[in-house]
């Protein structure tokens, strides 16, 4: 990638999101305050075709959407990437709509509920201009790594997302200088665009890996058998490097044996680089790193030491929703 990756990358996970509601421009200006390179959205689009920032495009566990009489009658039931799921989607709502919406917590249990209500959902034009005011502000530049969620589901319904993206980040000065990374999990998405992305400019391209046994969700549609786990491969990793500059794995898939990972390694040989997510401060996700204090209590020092045991096997960036203890991560404090 020509994006500097050393050291490695900070990317606030839907911003600051153990500290404040994900997706929220809040969210991603605590990111930005306490140290993150990049700064995460995931897009679905309204019914207007606005791209907005939800992890999901079903948004009765990140807003009070179902609170809202006024919207009862839009809650219903569809099939998502072969799922089915019942409550209201952004695509049935215009932006006007969503932005009469308040965020909530998504992990209560977890996090509490203390900012619930504050936010609005934001537009990916109002996170670029965030990102370049901050920039601005603080004198270093700000990426963004924005990930298009269900872009098969989206095109299917003739919201194709794609384009709308590119146009939004060639339209702003900032984003046709800083740092952006495209996500997806799906690869023909990814594969189109490379076509319209030179490599070696700001923008690269992430493919992510869901975990081995899954499939991308554009390939069920064509019959294709191909696996994360293919793709993880010696052979999948040069495949997804004819398209791809980076690949995202969980960091529970580098698999290390002796102070190695098998996948980073390979995913380097291949000219790729590794982007894994997502490093969360609370014990419910520390594993061998969490503490006393049951689920929801936080670990800062076994996040940071599960940080560095990953950065020591070369990865190149990583996604975290505490983005102050990711900087203290990589800067060693």
């Amino acid at each position: 990638m020509s994006i500097p990756l050393r050291p490695a990358l900070v990317i606030g996970h839907r911003g600051a999101s153990a500290l404040r509601p994900e997706h929220t421009l809040e969210a991603y200006r605590k990111a930005i305050e306490d140290g993150a390179d990049l700064i995460e959205p995931d897009l679905v689009s309204t019914r207007d075709g606005v791209l907005v920032a939800r992890h999901e495009n079903e948004i009765s566990g990140t807003t009070d959407v179902a609170d809202r009489p006024e919207f009862a009658a839009r809650r219903t039931t569809k099939t998502i990437d072969g799922e089915r799921t019942t409550g209201w989607f952004t695509e049935d709502f215009t932006l006007a709509e969503l932005k009469t919406l308040r965020a909530r917590e998504r992990l209560p249990q977890l996090r509490g509920t203390a900012h619930d209500g504050r936010f609005a959902i934001p537009t990916l034009d109002e996170i670029v201009a965030l990102a370049a005011d901050e920039s601005a502000k603080r004198g270093r530049l700000i990426g963004l790594a924005p990930e298009i969620k269900h872009p098969t589901y989206f095109a299917g319904i003739g919201l194709v997302m794609e384009d709308r993206l590119l146009a939004a980040l060639r339209a702003h000065p900032h984003t046709r200088s800083a740092p952006v990374v495209i996500q997806s999990f799906e690869i023909a998405n990814l594969r189109a665009l490379r076509g319209r992305i030179e490599r070696g400019g700001n923008l690269q391209l992430l493919q992510l890996l869901g975990s081995p046994g899954e499939r991308p969700y554009d390939t069920v549609g064509t019959g294709a058998q191909t696996t994360y786990g293919d793709l993880m491969q010696a052979d999948g990793l040069r495949e997804v490097a004819s398209y791809a500059d980076a690949i995202g794995p969980a960091f529970r898939d580098l698999d290390p044996a002796h102070g190695r990972s098998r996948l980073v390694d390979e995913a380097h040989a291949a000219g790729l680089a590794v982007i894994v997510y997502t490093f969360r401060p609370e014990n419910h996700f520390l594993g061998d790193h969490a503490r006393d204090g049951g689920p929801a209590a936080r670990h800062d020092a076994g996040s940071i030491r599960q940080i560095r045991d990953h950065l020591a096997l070369g990865i190149d960036a990583f996604f975290t929703d505490d983005p102050a203890l990711g900087r203290r991560a990589v800067d060693g404090d």
